[in-house]
């Protein structure tokens, strides 16, 4: 008997599918006041966690922190790299662009439009604070909720 090998999962969006509304707006980045103030602080750790799981694990949340803090601090236009992970992101889900193209969104509102991307990715069912790798092995596994905190007993 021939065994043949299992079927990969469909990943994305199929072709000609209509936009999907983004789960949160633009502006909502206050609704969580923490990850409002990592990000307004220390952009780079939310730019790194979104771009690990846009990226599905191929580059790490270290990596591309690191990567978006040099361009921060050298040149100062870390929002182009940031940008290309908004329309990475949009095309895997078939989000709008909105309200004007990736770039200006990145250019004016950086922190407002890393906060929403972090914010998509968790209403999808991500945690980017595990990285790409955790989260497959849980939705492997089979697990809808992370299990609670759990102590040694004695």
């Amino acid at each position: 008997m021939e065994m043949k090998p299992a079927a990969q999962p469909v990943t994305g969006v199929p072709v000609g599918a209509a936009p999907v509304a983004w789960s949160s707006g633009l502006f909502d980045c206050f609704d969580d006041c923490g990850l409002c103030c990592v990000t307004y602080w220390c952009p780079c750790i939310t730019f790194g966690k979104v771009a690990e799981i846009v990226d599905r694990g191929s580059t790490s949340c270290g990596t591309s922190g690191a990567l978006y803090a040099l361009l921060c601090s050298l040149t100062g236009c870390q929002w182009i790299y940031s940008c290309t992970y908004r329309s990475k992101m949009r095309a895997q889900y078939a989000l709008p662009d909105g309200p004007c193209c990736d770039c200006c969104v990145h250019f004016c509102c950086e922190p407002c439009a890393l906060v929403q991307q972090y914010k998509e990715l968790k209403a999808r069912g991500y945690d980017p604070e595990i990285g790409w790798h955790l989260n497959m092995e849980r939705r492997s596994a089979g697990a809808v909720n992370p299990p609670g905190v759990q102590e040694m007993g004695r």
